[in-house]
């Protein structure tokens, strides 16, 4: 049977000239009833965006995300509201333009900067969202950034194959630095089981490493599934790994134990990221057009 839902869009513009979000509200639309989840909302960034945004949802409920050529970080709430705006420049080096972002327990946002091979950290709050940005970490080629369930930051580093982990100081300097060698493109990171990760190898597989960083395998190897070329990595509150797949156009959980399930195949043209905001909704950022795509939450599939 065929039932109708309301779909409420949420178009926001970055807008060069002032670096301000406008938003504007679409009327509703149509959609037919699927046990996938169901498309709550868009997010659309139209202006200045030549790529898929970075996100992260914080614990509180904030979007944050990168966006094209824009040397700064839009945060928002989950209805596509803008909260502020974080202006990313250095002393050093100036203006840069951020690759991925995440957001620590404590609110430090850390962004990961390729053109000057660094990451940088904004201590950040509602209340006071000014700062400076301070570089954490300098890297060959950084792109993906996460935090795992031990506060450890993760960062992917392309060229060189690489996933590094380190905790920060009160003084915000590096500790307990570790590597992990011998990945093939790595991309976007992720927290994985019991205290994890993984690591989404371009045109590859999702690689898996224990908390002490021992490798685990890959989830195409224990799984059988066979991916295009897998994206952004999130996890959910049950631990479920969740993957984006840019070729096949599809978003898949990996439970921690049975098959894997597609959780969207259906209205995605390049799915990059996603994440799970604590409420349970699922956002996923589509590079076609420009959006961060908002989905029911899992629990609420009947």
């Amino acid at each position: 049977s065929t039932r109708r839902e309301a779909e409420t869009v949420i178009t926001t513009d970055w807008t060069p000239a002032s670096g301000c979000l406008h938003l504007t509200l679409d009327l509703p639309r149509d959609s037919t009833g699927s046990r996938q989840p169901r498309l709550l909302g868009r997010i659309r960034i139209r202006r200045g965006c030549r790529r898929a945004p970075g996100l992260h949802c914080s614990r509180d409920g904030l979007l944050f995300l990168t966006a094209g050529a824009a040397p700064c970080v839009h945060v928002l709430d989950l209805e596509g509201r803008p909260v502020c705006l974080l202006p990313c420049c250095t002393p050093g080096t100036g203006a840069f333009v951020p690759e991925d972002v995440a957001v620590t327990a404590s609110g430090l946002v850390v962004v990961s900067d390729p053109i000057h091979g660094a990451v940088h950290a904004l201590q950040h709050t509602a209340q006071d969202p000014g700062g400076r940005w301070v570089t954490v970490g300098t890297f060959l080629s950084p792109r993906g950034l996460a935090v795992d369930a031990l506060s450890r930051l993760l960062v992917t580093d392309y060229l060189p194959g690489a996933v590094h982990s380190f905790t920060l100081s009160p003084a915000w300097e590096p500790l307990a630095p570790a590597s992990m060698l011998g990945l093939e493109g790595p991309c976007w990171v992720g927290p994985g089981p019991d205290g994890g990760l993984a690591v989404s190898e371009e045109f590859g597989d999702v690689r898996l490493f224990g908390s002490a960083h021992q490798p685990l395998g890959s989830l195409g190897g224990w799984t059988g599934h066979t991916f295009g070329c897998p994206a952004g990595i999130c996890s959910n509150s049950e631990g479920n790994i969740i993957v984006a797949d840019e070729q096949r156009r599809q978003v898949t959980l990996f439970p921690r134990a049975g098959p894997p399930i597609c959780l969207v195949s259906e209205g995605l043209g390049q799915p990059l990221g996603v994440a799970c905001a604590p409420q349970g909704q699922l956002l996923v950022a589509d590079a076609k057009d420009n959006s961060i795509k908002v989905y029911q939450g899992l629990k609420e599939l009947a």
